[in-house]
C-alpha cells in the first residue's frame, strides 16, 4: 500500500504580513492569495520493521529511527517529525513504522509557502492513512499549530490555509479565528492574470523568521509607520477583492505597486538593494506594479505586465541572473489518494 498527498504552492497577492500576531490579534488581518501549480509532495509506504525513515530524494538526504511515541524536533526533518509527533499525541497511536518521502516544486525560502504547503502535505498523507476525522478547516489549524506552536517557528496564519483550500480565496483574520471566503474568479479572469502576472525566480532565498520576528517587534512596540502600513495593506487586499471579482484586471498592476511601498514600511529587512533594483528594471520594461512573494528578503517576486509588455519584462529580468517561471492557478487545494 503507497499513500500519497499533495498540496499546491500559493502567490500571496495582497494583504501579506496582516495574518501575523500580534497585528492579526489586535486589529483583524485580510488577504488575498491564489494557488499555483506547483506543489508539495508526500509519500507514506507503511512498513513492519519497527523503523520510521524520512527522505528527500532530490536532496539525497536520508534519517532513520526506532519506532517511537516522539522524535526529536530538531535537525533535518523537523516538519515531518513535528506532525508524527503531533498526530501520536492527538491521536492517541502506537509508535508507527513507515517510510515517507517528500518533495517540493520549489527551494525552501522562496516566498511560496513551501514549508507550510509541505507540512498540510505530509499531515494530508497521515490523515490519509489512518482515516483520521478532520476537515480542511481542522487541518489547516493543526497545521498551524504544529508550525507555530509546537516548534515555534515565526509566520502567518495563511498559507496553512491556502494550501488545504486551494483557489482564489479571500481570508479574514480576527484573533484564532480564520474565515476562507473563497472567490468566484471567472476563468477567462484567471487565464489574464495568469498571461499578465510574471513570476521571476531571484535565485535568492531568505530566511523569513528573521523578517517575520522584525515585524513582530514593531509591532509590539507600536511603531506607527509599520502599523499604518499594515492598514494600508489590509485595505488593499480588500481593492484586490473587488478588481478581481469585477474584472479589471490590469487595475491590478497599480494595486501591487502601492502594496510594495507600504510593505517595505512594515520593517527594514523586507527589502534590499538587489530586489529594488529588481523592481526598477521591471517597472522600465513595462510592468505597472509588483512586489516580492511573501516575507521578503528574497525568493519569488511577481510583476503585473499588461497586453504583452510580459516577454520584455522577462527578458529584461532573466539578465539580472534569475529567471521567469510559468504556472498557472489552480482551483484544487490539498488532495490524498491511496494505491
Amino acid at each position: 500500500m503507497i499513500i500519497r498527498s499533495k498540496a499546491p504552492l500559493r502567490l500571496g497577492l495582497a494583504g501579506g504580513g496582516t495574518d501575523v500576531s500580534p497585528y492579526s490579534d489586535i486589529f483583524g488581518g485580510a488577504i488575498l492569495n491564489a494557488t499555483i501549480n506547483m506543489y508539495s509532495y508526500a509519500t507514506i509506504e507503511p512498513t513492519n520493521d519497527n523503523r520510521i525513515v524520512f527522505e528527500y530524494p532530490d536532496k539525497y538526504i536520508v534519517e532513520s529511527y526506532d519506532s517511537c511515541s516522539e522524535l526529536p524536533a530538531e535537525g533535518n526533518f523537523i516538519l515531518h517529525k513535528g506532525v508524527y509527533n503531533r498526530i501520536i499525541k492527538d491521536f492517541h497511536f502506537n509508535p508507527l513504522s513507515f517510510k515517507l518521502t517528500t518533495f517540493v516544486d520549489a527551494p525552501a525560502g522562496s516566498g511560496l509557502g513551501t514549508s507550510s504547503t509541505l507540512v498540510v502535505s505530509i499531515l494530508g498523507a497521515f490523515v490519509e492513512w489512518l482515516n483520521l476525522p478532520l476537515g480542511e478547516y481542522d487541518i489547516a489549524k493543526l497545521a498551524y499549530d504544529i508550525e507555530r506552536n509546537d516548534l515555534k517557528m515565526a509566520g502567518g496564519k495563511q498559507d496553512q490555509y491556502a494550501a488545504t483550500f486551494g483557489g482564489f480565496n479571500f481570508m479574514e483574520f480576527i484573533g484564532d479565528k480564520v474565515i476562507v471566503n473563497p472567490l468566484r474568479v471567472r476563468n477567462r479572469y484567471k487565464d489574464e492574470l495568469a498571461h499578465n502576472l510574471v513570476l521571476y525566480y531571484t535565485e535568492t532565498s531568505r530566511l523569513s523568521s528573521n523578517i517575520i520576528n522584525a515585524q513582530v517587534k514593531n509591532v509590539k512596540e507600536k511603531n506607527e509607520t509599520s502599523i499604518n502600513a499594515m492598514h494600508e495593506l489590509k485595505a488593499q487586499a480588500i481593492k484586490m477583492k473587488e478588481v478581481l471579482l469585477r474584472g479589471d484586471i490590469d487595475a491590478i498592476g497599480p494595486i501591487l505597486d502601492k502594496s510594495w511601498e507600504f510593505k517595505k514600511k512594515m520593517t527594514d529587512k523586507i527589502s534590499n538593494s538587489f530586489l529594488d533594483e529588481i523592481y526598477d528594471v521591471a517597472m522600465k520594461a513595462g510592468a505597472t506594479g509588483g512586489k516580492v512573494s511573501g516575507a521578503g528578503g528574497g525568493g519569488f517576486m511577481f510583476f503585473y505586465c499588461p497586453t504583452v509588455s510580459r516577454y520584455r519584462v522577462a527578458d529584461a529580468l532573466e539578465k539580472l541572473g534569475g529567471h521567469a517561471k510559468r504556472y498557472e492557478f489552480t482551483d484544487e487545494g490539498l488532495k490524498t489518494w491511496t494505491n
